[in-house]
C-alpha cells in the first residue's frame, strides 16, 4: 500500500479515537448520566425526533441525556479535554445541519431538562430546554397563566428562546425573549452563572437573540401573563389569480393598521409542484374565547375552503397547529425581511415578492416530493415598541417602519438532492432581497430601513450577525470572546456565527 495511503488510514483511525473520547469518558467517569450508543432503540428514537431526516441522518458517536445543570458540566469538562465536535439539541426542529446535530461526535439532548414550575406568588413561570410548548402549554392548562411561546406545538424551547421567538402573542407582551427574566448558562470553562438584567446586563441583552454561541442554557424563567380560553385554527384558500391579490391585500393592511393587540395570524402559501397544487393556509389567533367582529374581516371575508377556526385552550390550539409538521422529508428553512408598502405600492410589491417565490420554487419542480412553502409574519410597529419598553434585545428593531417577516421552507424526499434545494433556497432569498432593494431605490418601499434577519427562520449560509446593527454585532463578539476566549461554541458545534 502506498505511503500516502497509510497516512490517510491512520489519520482516519486516529480522528475515530477523538471523535469517540467523549463517550468513552463519560461512560468510566459518569456511569449514571443516560448515554445511548448507535446499537439502542433509545438512540434511533432520538434520532428520528429531528423535522429534517437530514439531520437524522447525521450520526452522533453517543446521545447523552443529562438531567441537571450539574450533569451538563460533567459534559463540558469533558469535552475539554479532546477536540471533539458535538451538538446542543432541544427538540430537533431546526432543519440546519449541525446547528442541533453532529456526526463522528457526541450529541447531548437536552430531552431531560425539562422542568416546568409555576410561582403563583410572582407570576414566573421556569422552564427547562428540554420541553416543546405543546408541553409547556399543557403544563399551564387551567392554571390561568400562560408565557411567550412557539405557534406550533412540537417546536422546541430551547432553540426558539435563543433565537428570538416570534409568537401569536407578540403583540401583547414582545418577542418570547422579551419575557425571559433569566437564563442559567454553563460557560465554556464548565462554570456555571445565572444571567439576568441586573447582574449580567451584556450578557443578558446578547442572549436574547444571540444563538448558541455563549454556551449551554439549561433553564429559562420566563414572566406569565393571565389567560383563559383563545380562539383561533386555520382558514384554507385556493391560491388563484382572484384570491391572491385579496390575501396580499389583506396581509398588508392588517399590518399597517394591526386591528387588536391580541390577534395574531401567519399567511402561508403551499406548493406541491410534483401535483401543482397551490393554496394558501392561514394561521388564526386570538386571545380571548372569540374575536371582537372586524378582527379578521378582510381574510374572512375571502372565499375559502376550509375553517377549523374555534373557541379552545391554548394548549389545544398549539398542538393542534402540530399537523403543519410533515416529518418523513429532508427540509430547509430560509428568512428574509421587507418594509410594508404603502397602501399604493401593495399590489405590485407585495405581487413581485409572492411572484419571485413562485418562480424560483418552479425551478425545483423535477425533484421527487418536493413542497414549497413561503410565509408571510407581520412585524407591526407595536412589537419594536414593546421590546424597547422591555429593555429591548438583539435585533433591536426601530418603530418608525413595520415590517413583514417571510419564512422560506423547502421540503424533498432524497437528501441526494440538498444541492439543488441548497441553490434553490440562495435563489429564493436573494431574489426577494434583491426586489426589495430594488422597490426601495424606485421610491416603493422606505429606503434606509434596518432589515435584519430572524434567527430562527434563517438558513445556514444567511449572515444573521452581519444583518445587525453594527454595535448589536459589536456587543455579540464582545461577549462572546469574554464567555468563550478559546472558541468551544464557535469551532466545535454548530449555527449562527459572528464572521
Amino acid at each position: 500500500m502506498a505511503a500516502g495511503s497509510w497516512l490517510s488510514l491512520l489519520a482516519l483511525a486516529a480522528s475515530s479515537v477523538v471523535a469517540d473520547s467523549t463517550c468513552s469518558a463519560i461512560r468510566s467517569l459518569h456511569p449514571n448520566l443516560p448515554l445511548d450508543l448507535p446499537s439502542t432503540l433509545d438512540y434511533l428514537e432520538h434520532q428520528t425526533e429531528y423535522w429534517s431526516t437530514a439531520c437524522g441522518d447525521l450520526k452522533p458517536t453517543c446521545i447523552l441525556q443529562p438531567k441537571s445543570t450539574e450533569e451538563v458540566v460533567s459534559i463540558v469538562k469533558v469535552l475539554l479535554q479532546n477536540n471533539d465536535t458535538f451538538a446542543v439539541k432541544s427538540g430537533g426542529h431546526n432543519p440546519n445541519n449541525y446547528f442541533a446535530s453532529v456526526s463522528g461526535g457526541p450529541l447531548i439532548s437536552t430531552k431531560s431538562l425539562n422542568d416546568i414550575s409555576i410561582d403563583n406568588t410572582t407570576g414566573t413561570v421556569r422552564v427547562g430546554p428540554g420541553n416543546r410548548w405543546d408541553d409547556i402549554s399543557g403544563a399551564l392548562d387551567g392554571t390561568g397563566y400562560t408565557v411567550v411561546g412557539g405557534r406550533i406545538g412540537n417546536v422546541g424551547v430551547g432553540g426558539y428562546l435563543l433565537g428570538g421567538g416570534l409568537s401569536f402573542m407578540s403583540t401583547e407582551y414582545g418577542w418570547a425573549v422579551n419575557s425571559i427574566l433569566e437564563y442559567t448558562l454553563v460557560l465554556a470553562n464548565a462554570t456555571v452563572i445565572t444571567v439576568s438584567e441586573q447582574n449580567h446586563p451584556d450578557i443578558f441583552l446578547a442572549l436574547k437573540g444571540g444563538g448558541n454561541i455563549y454556551g449551554i442554557v439549561t433553564s429559562f424563567l420566563l414572566q406569565g401573563y393571565p389567560q383563559g380560553d383563545v380562539w383561533g385554527g386555520n382558514l384554507v384558500f385556493d391560491a388563484n389569480d382572484d384570491t391572491t391579490p385579496k390575501l396580499l391585500a389583506a396581509l398588508r393592511d392588517f399590518t399597517e393598521y394591526y386591528p387588536d393587540e391580541k390577534a395574531g395570524i401567519i399567511m402561508t402559501a403551499e406548493r406541491t409542484l410534483g401535483t401543482l397544487l397551490d393554496i394558501w393556509i392561514l394561521f388564526l389567533y386570538y386571545n380571548g374565547p372569540e374575536p371582537p367582529a372586524g378582527v379578521f374581516d378582510n381574510f374572512t371575508a375571502i372565499a375559502h375552503t376550509i375553517d377549523s377556526t374555534k373557541t379552545q385552550s391554548m394548549n389545544s390550539l398549539l398542538s393542534g397547529n402540530n399537523w403543519a409538521v410533515l416529518k418523513g422529508s429532508v427540509y430547509t428553512i430560509g428568512t428574509e425581511t421587507t418594509p410594508v408598502p404603502s397602501e399604493e405600492h401593495g399590489p405590485e410589491v407585495l405581487g413581485a415578492l409572492y411572484d419571485t417565490w413562485v418562480n424560483v420554487s418552479n425551478t425545483a419542480a423535477l425533484v421527487p416530493g418536493v413542497i414549497a412553502s413561503i410565509a408571510f409574519q407581520p412585524m407591526p410597529k407595536r412589537i419594536a415598541q414593546l421590546s424597547k419598553q422591555k429593555g429591548g434585545d438583539l435585533l433591536d428593531l426601530d418603530d418608525s417602519v413595520d415590517r413583514i417577516i417571510m419564512e422560506l421552507d423547502y421540503s424533498f424526499l432524497f437528501n441526494s438532492d440538498y444541492a439543488k434545494i441548497d441553490q434553490t433556497m440562495q435563489d429564493t432569498y436573494n431574489g426577494l432581497k434583491d426586489h426589495v432593494t430594488g422597490f426601495q431605490e424606485q421610491g416603493k418601499l422606505a429606503s434606509d430601513v434596518y432589515l435584519p434577519l430572524f434567527m430562527n427562520d434563517g438558513f445556514y449560509r444567511q449572515d444573521y450577525f452581519g444583518r445587525l446593527r453594527p454595535e448589536k454585532k459589536a456587543l455579540a463578539s464582545e461577549v462572546r470572546d469574554q464567555l468563550d476566549p478559546d472558541g468551544l461554541w464557535r469551532d466545535r458545534t454548530g449555527g449562527f456565527k459572528i464572521l
